[in-house]
């Protein structure tokens, strides 16, 4: 059996982007997990709104499990704190490969405020700090991935080709 594929990293680093031209080129399905929250339970903003972060991950490690199940390989982008969670670790050491894309504190910041979603963990008004403060929290887990992508200034069909060569010599 392949293992899945999960893209982790910090928020707006491009798990989601680059997972879908993943799987496009692999023949593999695509799934995000925050996707599949927001299915299910509405949209994340209104989840850490009304329940709070601790709900919002139960909903993730939920996520996270239905995506693990399938025996077909699959390309997972995992939301950007998942990995905070352990028991989200353990599921995701026995079935997946983890890759982390890296990206520097500053393009996640220009990025978000970019962006048009919402980000609850950086509250109302993102800041460089805020970024900084919470990669520096989450980069141990990050860096424990299976393999780490340097994807700063790099085009997506650079980072791609990279991860599926990386795969073909795990000889998946």
């Amino acid at each position: 059996m392949r293992r899945h594929v999960a893209l982790v990293g910090f928020m707006a680093s491009g798990k989601s982007t680059i997972g879908r031209k993943l799987a496009r080129r692999l023949g593999y399905p695509f799934v995000d997990t925050d996707a599949l929250v927001v299915r299910s339970h509405g949209p994340i903003p209104a989840i850490f709104d009304s329940e709070g972060e601790a709900a919002f991950r139960r909903y993730e490690r939920e996520a996270i499990a239905q995506a693990l199940e399938s025996d077909e390989a699959s390309v997972i982008a995992l939301g950007g704190g998942a990995l905070t969670v352990a028991a989200n670790r353990e599921l995701l050491q026995d079935r997946a490969y983890r890759v982390f894309i890296k990206i520097s504190a500053e393009q996640i910041i220009s990025r978000v405020r970019h962006g048009r979603e919402r980000r609850p963990v950086l509250g109302a008004n993102p800041t460089l700090a805020r970024v900084k403060e919470l990669y520096k929290i989450r980069m141990p887990q990050y860096a424990s991935a299976d393999r780490v992508i340097e994807a700063e200034r790099r085009n997506d069909r650079d980072v791609i080709d990279e991860i599926v060569q990386w795969l073909r010599e795990k000889g998946e």
